[in-house]
């Protein structure tokens, strides 16, 4: 058992949580994509006993059957958890300070993947140092790059 901590992009919501496996998983469910943004949202399921907000998270009702832990101020989208008999939570990987850990071990809600975005390993990648005009911008902004 590892802790591990994380939270949204302002740092305002924060938390710890005691991490048993690397294993994480891919939801394509519409839920997701909508309450996201993105095509799937990565997440890591753990014991809801597992987790302690040390700055607690703005909740929304996003079904009738769920609600999911955000920051008010910045948006970061924290988790999934189930309105009733919800043993588990669901932590967005992106969310923890350090995900390298991670690892996907497979898919859910398949019937609703969009199969160009799976496989994109041979697509052309750029470093966010490599384009000038961001670069600049965070520089003028302050003083370095981020993380």
């Amino acid at each position: 058992m590892t802790v591990m901590t994380g939270g949204c992009q302002c740092g305002r919501v924060r938390y710890e949580a005691d991490i048993e496996s690397d294993e994480a998983y891919l939801c394509h469910c519409r839920m997701c994509q909508r309450a996201t943004g993105g095509v799937s949202i990565a997440f890591v399921n753990i014991p809801a006993e597992n987790l302690r907000w040390q700055a607690e998270p703005d909740w929304y009702q996003s079904s009738p059957i769920a609600h999911r832990p955000f920051c008010a101020r910045c948006g970061t989208p924290l988790g999934f958890a189930f309105l009733e008999n919800g043993e588990n939570v669901d932590i967005t990987v992106g969310s923890f300070d350090d995900p390298s850990r991670f690892r996907p071990v497979h898919h859910y809600a398949v019937e609703s993947i969009h199969e160009a975005w799976i496989d994109t390993r041979d697509l052309p990648r750029v470093r966010s140092e490599e384009n000038e005009s961001i670069r600049q911008r965070w520089m003028d902004a302050c003083g370095k790059t981020p993380d």
